[in-house]
């Protein structure tokens, strides 16, 4: 047994012959050693992301652009997230997470929290558009104005939109199947839980019932056997409601609204002000600095609409 090994007989330096109980012994407390480490790291790195940095253990490795080149490199960062209203900023959180989608809900919180309501009308680009983010907006009373992944692709790509071998644009027919451009049914197979949902969000999986001679096999699916579709019926339908409201009189309003005060924003502090690196480490002391110049951003176009106004006057 472990504990009944004499580790004074060990011998160690170079021409002494170690036993096999010494080898065997020295092997395991190595794995031992390295089992610690590894739990240590995945206590430091948690759940919600798979990285961080070991002078920085809040900050989590990212591609960050460095130079006009758009040359990137895999930095330790953070994600700051800044809520901008009548050109003032209005919320700011800091969060280690990679993805933009991640990050809505904190600050949708942080921004409860600060005026006691939700905004009506948060407007987002394509990087916050996910069922998750739909599902909180419909909770909390918030219309969805936030774009998702192919909403480009989905409003100026006609060909892409009307594609017929897409499985959102199979006709449906009186007995409830859906029907590929070949006329064949589509059976359900499955429903399949989204990896990573925080509201049970499930996708129907369905087979085509025969695809064998199909004329249209080569423009329809890439794979030996008959086509597998997943389809989100309601994701699909939230899409069709943000499509609807962007394409609004209100929702062109709005994108323009926040291309010029939300970029804006964030080219004034990186270029006017040459704010482009954190100097501070810890998620906390972070958000202190990136406070402070919030702050000081604020007061700079305060200043610059009262004399504005005062010019006018």
């Amino acid at each position: 047994m472990v504990w009944q090994i004499d580790e004074s007989k060990f011998v160690h330096g170079r021409g002494k012959h170690k036993s096999v109980q010494q080898r065997q012994y020295e092997l395991l407390k190595k794995y031992t050693d390295k089992l610690k480490e590894y739990v240590e790291k995945i206590s430091i790195c948690g759940p919600d992301r798979n990285s961080y940095s070991k002078t920085d253990h809040s900050a989590t490795f990212m591609r960050i652009k460095t130079d006009y080149m758009r040359n990137d490199q895999l930095l330790p960062a953070y994600n700051v997230q800044v809520g901008v209203a009548d050109e003032y900023i209005a919320v700011v959180d800091v969060n280690h997470y990679r993805s933009d989608m991640d990050c809505f809900v904190p600050l949708m919180e942080r921004f409860h929290s600060l005026y006691g309501f939700y905004p009506k009308y948060p407007v987002a680009d394509e990087g916050y558009g996910s069922y998750n983010n739909y599902i909180f907006c419909e909770q909390h009373g918030m219309e969805k104005y936030m774009k998702f992944p192919m909403f480009k692709k989905e409003t100026e790509d006609k060909k892409y939109k009307e594609d017929p071998y897409r499985a959102v644009n199979f006709p449906v027919g009186e007995d409830g199947k859906m029907r590929c451009p070949n006329g064949k049914a589509f059976v359900f197979q499955y429903r399949k839980n989204v990896k990573g949902n925080q509201y049970g969000r499930q996708e129907e999986i369905y087979r085509c019932e025969d695809c064998s001679g199909c004329p249209y096999a080569r423009q329809c699916k890439k794979s030996e056997g008959n086509r597998t579709i997943r389809i989100n019926r309601e994701l699909t339908s939230m899409h069709q409601e943000v499509i609807e409201n962007l394409e609004s009189i209100q929702g062109a309003l709005l994108r323009m609204n926040r291309s010029i005060q939300a970029e804006g924003t964030f080219g004034i502090m990186k270029n006017d002000r040459w704010y482009k690196r954190i100097m501070r480490r810890g998620i906390e002391s972070v958000r202190l600095e990136v406070f402070l110049v919030s702050i000081g951003h604020n007061l700079y176009k305060y200043h610059n609409k009262k004399k504005r106004n005062q010019e006018a006057a």
